[in-house]
């Protein structure tokens, strides 16, 4: 099992090899609008899709804690008991040459917001590939949540010039599977990872 140390110093790893120039130089309008856009919940609640932001750690530590044991292990793809300030921060303060991270997070109007869903995608210079990982609270499934995140972190993949998104699932999110497939990802097994398969889609 991966410890809160190794996960941090594997982000800090991501984000320390530099990015071909096209990446690094790229267009200001290839990135998502700061301001967002705005989504409705079928409780009424309106939630903002934006990149997240570096003042975002305590709202995604408060977003952590209402996630369920089996939530968690299936996008950690291990158990995490809790989401410590050090890699809240770093999950917050992301490389914008080499990560994108999106957030459904709640308007200024709540005293305490919180971050209900999360898209991420790690960038590759070196094959210009890119690995997402995407979770949404169960209070929201079944809204389109999950598939919103899933195609606004492709359109921004595809901005920066990458040619394939990539993520590793395990094979009882059906969920996940299910949505990967109506997006037109191909399915591979992984033979390092008992329980895991690649999904993969050219862009």
């Amino acid at each position: 099992m991966k410890t809160s140390a190794s996960l941090v110093a594997m982000s800090n790893y991501r984000s320390r090899v530099r990015p071909p120039e096209r990446l690094r130089f790229r267009a200001a309008n290839d990135a998502p609008r700061s301001d967002g856009e705005w989504v409705k919940c079928r409780d009424g609640r309106s939630l903002r899709l934006r990149p997240i932001h570096p003042d975002d750690v305590v709202a995604l530590q408060r977003g952590f804690s209402h996630l369920s044991a089996e939530e968690i292990r299936m996008r950690f793809l291990h158990a995490l008991t809790e989401l410590p300030d050090a890699l809240a921060t770093r999950l917050c303060q992301i490389d914008p040459d080499r990560e994108i991270a999106l957030v459904l997070v709640d308007g200024p109007e709540v005293p305490e917001p919180e971050i209900h869903g999360v898209a991420r995608a790690y960038i590759d210079p070196t094959t210009d590939s890119a690995e997402f990982a995407v979770i949404v609270q169960k209070a929201l499934n079944g809204q389109g949540f999950g598939r919103l995140l899933m195609q606004r972190v492709i359109a921004a993949c595809r901005a920066r010039g990458v040619r394939e998104i990539w993520g590793d699932v395990l094979v009882e999110n059906g969920r996940m599977l299910t949505l990967c497939d109506s997006l037109g990802f191909r399915r591979e097994p992984v033979f390092h990872g008992t329980g895991l398969t690649r999904v993969r889609l050219a862009i």
